[in-house]
Formats: C-alpha cells, structure tokens, sequence
C-alpha cells in the first residue's frame, strides 16, 4: 500500500502524479494540502499540522481524520512524516513540497537526509525526483542522456562517481551549485563518498 504525504507547497500538475494519487493506498495532508486535494475529488487518509489553513468546512466533514499537532519546532510536513514513521510507515512518496515559497522549498528538499535516517522516502515534483543519500555506496537508476544534480550537505565530502557523462573524481561540492547539470550515460549511477554522506540527487524526468 503505497502511502503518499502531500504538503502544502505547489499542488502536482502532471497526470502521472495526479494519477499517484489517485491510485494511492493512503495520502497524508499536511494542513492546507487537503484542500487542494478534494479539488480533484480524491479524500484524504489523515490531517496533520496545526490546521491554520484548512478550511472550516473541511474540519467539520473529516474530523475523524485530523490530527492536530501546535508544536512549532516542526514543520507540518515533518510531523506527518514523524507520525508516519511512528506508525511503522516507512516507505514514503512526498507530493507538494516545493513551489510558490522558495525558502519552504529548500528548506523540505534539505529535510530528506534526516527523514531517509528512518525511511526509505523519495520527494517527487511535477519535472523530477529527490533523493537522499546517506551510504557511502549508493545506486540509482537512469536512463541514458537522463539529467542528474547532485548536492551535498556536507562541503568537505569527497565524491566518486561511475555513469556520469562528467565524472566526479574526489570533488568536494563546497556550492550547491557544483554538482549539478550532469548526465547519465547508461541505466546506472554509482557513486562513491568519502566523508560524511549526507546529500541530495535530484533526477529530471523524461520529456
């Protein structure tokens, strides 16, 4: 049963994650997000957050799916994943996390690295997919000409790559913008890090 937390970023455009959703085994909203959902008729599982943006309508109809968390020391997204992980979930698809603010973007799309410490979790956008890396050996699949960006938390981790049309040979991505714009070259990327693992891939989708 796939299990999808949808934040209150940019609602997905693209049919294939319209179609995620609607073929989900259970959606997690974050507040506001539920909203958004029930405009393409698909209910959610649970609310979670502090609630500031769900509509009043909305409280009434699921209140016996809301969870209401005020703890401000986490983001809405974070408690759902939180909740999740609490619940032995964790194997996780994160819709709407980026788009409109930028600094909820960044900050959602650097979270992964401590979400992936207890889950398996990926973070899809209508053009691609994040996905943290916290192993010194780490595999992803590609497709040939596929685009591949690569950012690192950490910028005195050393990085080793195989199937990247420019490859990293011990480079330190001390600016995120350092790693980004390579491509793959077959089915595969290997990469190999030496320091502490904590980075970010970001894969394009095929046109």
């Amino acid at each position: 049963m796939q299990t999808i937390i949808l934040a209150n970023g940019a609602f997905p455009k693209s049919e294939k994650l319209i179609q995620l959703l609607r073929n989900a085994g259970q959606i997690i909203c974050c507040d506001g997000a539920v909203n958004k959902l029930l405009e393409i008729n698909v209910e959610p599982s649970l609310i979670i957050g502090d609630l500031d943006s769900v509509k009043a309508s909305v409280k009434d109809k699921y209140d016996d799916r809301i969870l209401q968390i005020d703890n401000q020391n986490n983001n809405d997204l974070t408690k759902a994943v939180n909740w999740c992980i609490g619940q032995g979930i964790n194997k996780l698809t994160i819709l709407g996390a980026t788009g409109e603010r930028e600094d909820h973007s960044i900050g959602n799309i650097a979270l992964l690295t401590d979400y992936a410490r207890d889950a398996d979790v990926r973070m899809l956008t209508d053009y691609g997919v994040f996905i943290p890396v916290l192993k010194q050996e780490f595999e992803f699949e590609t497709f040939p000409g596929q685009q591949v960006s690569l950012f690192s938390l950490n910028p005195k981790t050393r990085f080793f790559s195989e199937g990247l049309k420019y490859p990293l040979t011990g480079l330190q991505l001390s600016s995120w913008w350092m790693g980004t714009l390579n491509e793959a070259v077959g089915t595969g990327v290997h990469l190999r890090i030496e320091g502490e693992a904590k980075a970010i891939v970001y894969l394009l989708d095929a046109k």
